[in-house]
Parts: C-alpha cells; sequence; structure tokens
C-alpha cells in the first residue's frame, strides 16, 4: 500500500462524481482507492485474473482484452473522480471537522484495507453530497412556443427525484388554475385544451410559464418559456413603383412583423416570381434585387407573407423600364448597405449590399477591425449579399461594404453592426453538500454567455435574500452560509439570465444527524475584567460527553459587525474557563462556544453579550454664546459612541463677583444648556466635565464676558498678547478715544513690542488655557489679560487687579 495518498497531485476531470451515487458501488464493481494498493489488498479472484490477463498479453490482443483495457481505464477513471471528490471537500469546505478528516485520511490508509474501505464510504457520502438520495432534478424543462388561436397547448416538464413530487405551473409568477380550461397531465405536461386571446378583458394565454416541483426537500422552479400567440398584422410597409435604366438594378422591399417570422415571397402580375433566374435574389426580410434589368422584367409586383396564423398580400408596385441611352460614367453609388442586426447563435445573418454604376461596381466585403471574415458558413447571395450559417460569437463585429470601381480605387462604403448572442451556459454548477448542524457550506455558480448573465439564486423557488448568515460575493457567483440551522435546508437554484435566454442549475443543502457529535456547550457566561478584557466561563460536560471532546473553540465579534470580522480562539478540553484580552473599553461582544471531537464540531452555545469596562470620558469640547447681557448659551459635542459616558456637570461662577455660582448635571444625550439671570455686562468662567461610573474627565474652561453680545470661539479669542509677562488681571479702562494714542505712545516707547498691541474681540475673553488658576485639581495660578482694539466705538473700559482666591466648585 502506498503511504501516502497525495490528494493534490490528483489529475483532475471535467466532470465530478453524480449525486447520489455511493462508492459502495465503486467497491462492489471492483474499484480500488488506490492505484498502488492492488498488490496488499487484492483477494485471491483479483490475483488469478491477472495471470490470466498477463497470458492472454503475451499471447496477443484479443477482443477480449480490448475489454479488459477499457473497464480497466473505467475504474482508473473512478478512481481519479474521487481523488477530485476529497480535493474539493477539503478546498471548498471551512468546517474543521471536515479538515479534522482529511488530514487523518492519511494516518488511517496505513492501517488495515478494512479501516480504509470504511473511510471512504464515510467520505462518499460527503461526496455524494447528500447521502445517496435521489436528487430533485428536471429532465425536461419548458420550452419557448408559438401558439395558434383555438388550438390545443402543450408544454412539457418532466423531473425525477425521491417522491412524492408534486407539480404545479406559473403564468407570468401567478399559479396557473386548473380544470376545464387547463389541465396537469401525470407526466407533469400542460396542457392547454383552447388557447385563446380575448380582446374585450384583455386577456390572453401567452406569457411566460414556468413549472414548480416540490418534494419534502425542496422546491425547484424551471427556467421561464416564453408562449406568443401566432399573427400577422397588417404590412409595415409596401413596395413602391420604380423605374429602372435597362441593364441597370432594381430594388424592390416590404416590411411585415409577424409571430413566428413570416415567409416572404413575391408576384409579378399575380404569378409566382420565377427564382431560377440567377438576376433575382430574393433575401428573407422581403428585400427583392433584380440586377442587369430587362425590358421583360417590367410588370406589376407584389409580396406574400405567410406563417402559421395568415397570409396577407401587398399593394402591387410598378417596375418600369427604360431604354438606356448612350451609357455615360457614373460613379459607384449603394443602393442600399447593412443594416445593424442582433441574432442569437447558430442563426443565420444575411446583410445586404446592393450598388450600381457604370461601369458595374465589384462588391467585396470586410471587417472594420481588420480580422478575416473567414470562409467556413460564409456564403454571397446575388451580387454582393453576405450571409453568415450558423453564426457564433466570432462573428459578432462591424461589417464594411465597399463598392469599388474596376480599374480604380474609386469606391463607396457602408457599415453595419452584428451582434451575436448566446444564451447563459454554466460554466460551474453548485454542488449539493451534507453539513452538520452549525457548520457552514459554499455553492459556487459561474455561467458564460452574450451579453453576460445576471446570476439570482432561489431558496425552494423563492428569491434568495441574504442575512446574516446568509452571504453572496463575488458577484453573486458565491452562496455562503454559515452557522448553518435547519431552516436553511433547502435546494437552492442559480438562475442565470441575459437577453438572449436563461438557464438554471440547482443544489440542495441537507443536514446531517450525528449522534457521536458532542452536545452543544452550556452554561456560557461572561464577565468584564477590565477595560480590555472579558472572563468567560461555562459548565463541564458529563463525563461520557467530556471523553470524546478533543477542544472548544470560542466565536467573538463586536456587537453589530458581520460574521467576517468574527475571531476564533481554541481552548484546551480540559479548560472550562477563558479571558479575551485585547479588547476594546466599553465596547459590547457576542459570543458563542462549540465544543469539537474527532468527528466534528458540536452545535453552537447560546449567543451572549457583554461590554467591557470604560474608562473615563475624554475632555469634552464646548462653545458659548452671549444671548444679552444677563444669559448665555452653552452647547457641547455629544461622544461618538453611545455608553462611553453617563452624563456631564456644568459649573460656572463670575471672576469678579465669586458669589455668583451655580452647578448643572445633564444626561449623556443633552448637549446644549442656557444660563440666565447673570449679573450684567460679568466675567464668567464656565467649567464643562463628562463623567462616568469610572470617573469624571478633564475639565474643560472656559471665560466668557456678558459685557457685549456676541458669540465666542471655542478655541478663545484672537489675540497675539503674551499671557506670561505678569500675575496680576490687568484692566484698561478708558475713553476709546484716548486708547487710540495710547496705543501709539507704547509701541514707539517698547520699540515695537507686538505684545502689548492687541486687535479689537467681540467681548472680554481669555485664552483657552488656564495654565495658572488653581482649580479642584491643583492648578497654579495663571495671569489673565483682556484688551481691546483701539476703535473709535464709544465703549468704556477700566484697568484693575482682581486677588480673587482660587475658583472652588459648588457644592450645592
Amino acid at each position: 500500500m502506498s503511504p501516502d495518498l497525495r490528494v493534490t497531485e490528483a489529475p483532475p476531470l471535467p466532470e465530478a462524481p453524480p449525486l447520489g451515487l455511493s462508492l459502495w458501488g465503486w467497491f462492489e464493481s471492483g474499484s480500488s482507492a488506490d492505484p498502488h494498493q492492488t498488490r496488499s489488498s487484492s483477494s485471491p479472484e483479483r490475483r488469478t485474473a491477472r495471470k490470466r490477463r498477463r497470458r492472454r498479453r503475451r499471447g496477443g490482443r484479443g477482443e477480449g482484452e480490448e475489454e479488459e483495457e477499457e473497464e480497466k481505464e473505467k475504474k482508473r477513471r473512478k478512481r481519479r473522480e474521487f481523488y477530485r471528490c476529497v480535493w474539493e471537500l477539503l478546498e471548498l469546505s471551512d468546517d474543521l471537522d471536515l479538515k479534522w478528516k482529511m488530514k487523518m485520511m492519511k494516518s488511517w490508509m496505513m492501517e488495515t484495507p478494512m479501516v480504509l474501505l470504511m473511510m471512504m464510504m464515510l467520505l462518499g457520502l460527503c461526496c455524494s453530497g447528500v447521502g445517496g438520495a435521489s436528487e430533485l432534478a428536471f429532465l425536461t424543462e419548458p420550452s419557448d412556443v408559438i401558439a395558434v388561436r383555438d388550438r390545443p397547448l402543450m408544454l412539457d416538464c418532466q423531473v425525477e427525484g425521491e417522491g412524492p413530487i408534486t407539480i404545479t405551473w406559473r403564468q407570468n409568477s401567478v399559479p396557473v388554475a386548473t380544470g376545464a380550461r387547463a389541465t396537469v397531465l401525470n407526466n407533469g405536461t400542460l396542457l392547454i385544451r383552447n388557447f385563446s386571446k380575448r380582446r374585450e378583458s384583455n386577456e390572453t394565454d401567452a406569457g411566460e410559464y414556468d413549472c414548480a416541483a416540490q418534494n419534502r426537500y425542496g422546491m425547484l422552479i424551471s427556467r421561464k418559456a416564453r408562449v406568443l400567440l401566432a399573427s400577422l398584422p397588417k404590412f409595415l410597409s409596401h413596395p413602391d413603383s420604380v423605374a429602372v435604366d435597362e441593364g441597370g438594378v432594381a430594388r424592390l422591399t416590404c416590411q411585415v412583423n409577424g409571430i413566428p417570422e413570416a415567409n416572404i415571397t413575391w408576384q409579378r402580375d399575380r404569378r409566382p416570381l420565377s427564382t431560377e433566374d440567377p438576376r433575382y435574389t430574393l433575401l428573407p426580410n422581403g428585400v427583392l434585387q433584380i440586377t442587369s434589368v430587362r425590358r421583360t422584367d417590367s410588370g406589376l409586383f407584389r409580396c406574400v407573407a405567410s406563417n402559421i396564423a395568415n397570409t396577407r398580400y401587398s399593394h402591387e408596385a410598378q417596375l418600369s423600364v427604360t431604354v438606356a441611352g448612350s451609357r455615360t460614367y457614373r460613379e459607384p453609388v449603394i443602393l442600399s448597405g447593412p443594416q445593424n442586426l442582433t441574432i442569437n447563435v447558430h442563426q443565420t445573418a444575411i446583410l445586404e449590399c446592393i450598388a450600381t454604376g457604370n461601369p458595374r461596381p465589384i462588391v467585396s466585403w470586410s471587417r472594420l477591425d481588420g480580422r478575416s471574415i473567414g470562409v467556413e458558413g460564409i456564403q454571397v447571395l446575388g451580387t454582393g449579399n453576405l450571409m453568415i450559417s450558423d453564426a457564433t460569437l466570432q462573428h459578432s463585429g462591424v461589417y464594411v461594404c465597399s463598392a469599388n470601381r474596376p480599374g480604380s480605387r474609386s469606391r463607396r462604403t457602408a457599415l453595419g453592426r452584428l451582434v451575436v448572442q448566446a444564451p447563459p451556459e454554466f460554466v460551474q454548477w453548485p454542488q449539493s453538500v451534507s453539513r452538520p448542524g452549525g457548520g457552514s457550506a459554499v455553492f459556487s455558480c459561474m455561467a458564460s454567455g452574450a451579453p453576460e448573465p445576471h446570476l439570482i439564486w432561489l431558496k425552494n423557488g423563492k428569491l434568495l435574500t441574504p442575512s446574516g448568515n446568509v452571504k453572496l460575493t463575488n458577484g453573486n457567483t458565491t452562496l455562503a452560509i454559515t452557522r448553518i440551522t435547519p431552516e436553511d435546508e433547502a435546494i437552492y437554484q442559480c438562475i442565470a439570465e441575459n437577453s438572449a435566454g436563461t438557464n438554471q442549475a440547482s443544489a440542495r443543502l441537507a443536514i446531517s444527524q450525528g449522534p457521536e457529535l458532542p452536545e452543544a456547550p452550556a452554561g456560557l457566561q461572561a464577565t468584564a475584567q477590565s477595560t480590555s478584557s472579558l472572563q468567560l466561563s461555562w459548565d463541564q460536560p458529563a463525563e461520557h460527553v467530556s471523553q470524546q471532546i478533543i477542544g472548544y473553540v470560542l466565536h467573538i465579534r463586536r456587537l453589530g459587525e458581520p460574521d467576517s470580522a468574527e475571531l476564533q480562539e481554541a481552548v484546551s478540553k480540559m479548560t472550562f474557563r477563558h479571558e479575551f484580552i485585547n479588547l476594546e473599553a466599553a465596547t459590547t461582544y457576542s459570543i458563542y462556544l462549540k465544543a469539537y471531537s474527532a468527528l466534528g464540531g458540536s452545535q453552537q452555545s447560546n449567543t451572549i453579550t457583554a461590554t467591557t469596562l470604560g474608562g473615563v470620558p475624554s475632555a469634552p469640547n464646548f462653545f458659548t454664546k452671549v444671548l444679552n447681557l444677563t444669559a448665555m448659551q452653552v452647547f457641547w459635542e455629544l461622544p461618538g459612541r453611545p455608553g462611553a459616558l453617563e452624563g456631564f456637570r456644568l459649573e460656572y461662577r463670575g471672576v469678579s463677583h465669586p458669589d455668583v455660582q451655580g452647578q448643572d448635571t445633564f444626561p449623556a444625550h443633552i448637549n446644549t444648556h442656557t444660563i440666565s439671570h447673570l449679573e450684567p455686562a460679568a466675567v464668567y468662567e464656565i467649567q464643562l466635565v463628562a463623567f462616568n461610573r469610572n470617573g469624571d474627565s478633564p475639565s474643560t474652561r472656559r471665560l466668557v464676558s456678558l459685557a457685549e453680545g456676541g458669540d465666542t470661539a471655542a478655541d478663545g479669542p484672537s489675540c497675539n498678547c503674551d499671557p506670561s509677562r505678569g500675575s496680576s488681571t490687568l484692566l484698561v479702562g478708558i475713553h476709546s478715544g484716548l486708547a487710540c494714542i495710547l496705543c501709539c505712545l507704547l509701541f514707539i516707547l517698547l520699540g515695537y513690542r507686538r505684545n502689548l498691541f492687541c486687535r479689537k474681540s467681540g467681548s472680554w475673553e481669555a485664552p483657552p488655557t488656564l495654565n495658572g488658576v488653581r482649580g479642584p485639581k491643583g492648578d497654579t495660578p495663571e495671569s489673565i489679560e483682556l484688551s481691546q482694539r483701539c476703535d473709535s466705538a464709544p465703549h468704556p473700559v477700566m484697568v484693575m487687579v482682581d486677588s480673587t482666591p482660587p475658583f472652588q466648585p459648588a457644592t450645592g
């Protein structure tokens, strides 16, 4: 036996193992799990068969030997499919228990063939997706059809899967009522006995139909089939009479929109026009081209349009042929060039180009991008019309029709764009999986087409809406389901749609019930230890349960954050306490716990929330606004994260009148307060503190003067005065006219000492930082300078020295 199973080197195959196929059937058919273990694990019958094959090989190869070689190739293919299945399980699943199985697989394979057989049978259940159950799938889906009025219509829908299966039909997403008019046959086919359209009520049987198949595992919705009513309305345009010189080119056209597309033929003088003459070219879009016109071509022409609904005749048009005189030189002229055209793959495109001139121009085709048009499926109709049969995506592009005068470079060109669409085709299908509760599942779905298909997902036939544990990523190509619950067990469909059509693929998510998995942990609790740590604890399980547990995994994330932000920490099976550290202060976390055994993970425990302790709040920033001489308004910023504080405390006192003081407390959601009934035109010191259960924040202080009714900035007055030149408070009180003379004298005497030259502020204010006033925290006294710029405003000021005691906050 090979000592190592190198699943990473297994050759990939284009197809995955079929759903519902268990590995037991592979072993019964003689498949070996490892191409190198044949010698040690083969039976005597197999050794005898190998001897017979070697004897026959020596004697030459016969028909029996070729059959044996084919059988060997089938077995090798099954082995490669098994390796790929195991590898996909390891790549796509993020379940810890499944990865553990894959890691243990190597060591188990080295034990005995019986253990290997049991291991492969277990993995076979995973590879089969749902443990061998017959998957619900469509054998035949309804297709687009054109129905005839007052005729029966049948739409096919055949499914396979575990019964009982119920099939219902919908028209334009509305259930079809069964009865005398419509019924569902035993094989799922919808029969409409008399397809109709009632003009008076504007009701019609036409529309989009789909069938829904349901069994106990879920529901499947088929592709939408477009059902149209056959019709042939009146002509949109009729042929026009035309006069053409003998030897020239004539072009007659008519247009009609029919369902299905009408077959258009032509008549001359009420008789079918013979198409055996190569000078006549009939295009499917209702164009008749006649080259090298003769006098015998003149007559009354009309086109005949017919389909399964009706037959219509256009008006008649006169073709007159005039006798040409001396034929003079004429530049090439394109009578009709190619039109923009959109078709689906495998359809036929006809690009018209007809030109006239003297001498007769030569028509050629090219692509605007310089690529070769090719020869396969390309044909020229008449004298220059380009027909592309069985169109592919490579035929899309801009085509150039050129009319060249023989023997010269003179030419005329016309352009037309051809767009070839392709309905969606799946490059990767979602695969059915079986997962334990609380695990994760990933479904991948990729489709190609032109234009690019749009992907949507259905759950049991209803549009899937992403939620907390259901995520759609990578342009809806990946469906991830985490923390699987019984509500997630369903059939999921990937629907690919574009303008060319729709396609669908489905997969089932089953929850595996394993009694050997440990029970969900109980008694999970959390206690805040500090501003950055939480202490977790949970109940110790019973002895018979703890014996199979190999460890625990704690899952934590901030409350309100997505699952992608979740952190996980592994804990020893002997530990029933754990501390989360390096957390954010005053932050709430969501936590749950899972126990793991050698066979997988348990259901998750109850989810709990816990909040770390918070530190003291940061110093609040506040602003003031003077309302009048006796009132001011204080407003401050609220914290960015709720819960970091409990409230604010606002204190104020008069600088000149310390007996005037007050204190107010506000909850955390209040950010403004008006202080009234103050001393007129006085100066007050304002202090704001934020607090929570852990203490007070650093205080923020401001000096506000009520002398002038103006706003005060949060950052203090705009003044260049140096506050460190004295320890006493200087107030200048003099008439504003004399203040101007004083400023000039001081400027000259002190030699441009700019620190005494101050600009006007809106009101008496102080710098924002009180470096010296000793408050409750033990600050040192500071000097305060209030100044006024020279101005002609007649505001009187005064000078005084204030030696008031340090500010003490009010206690009442």
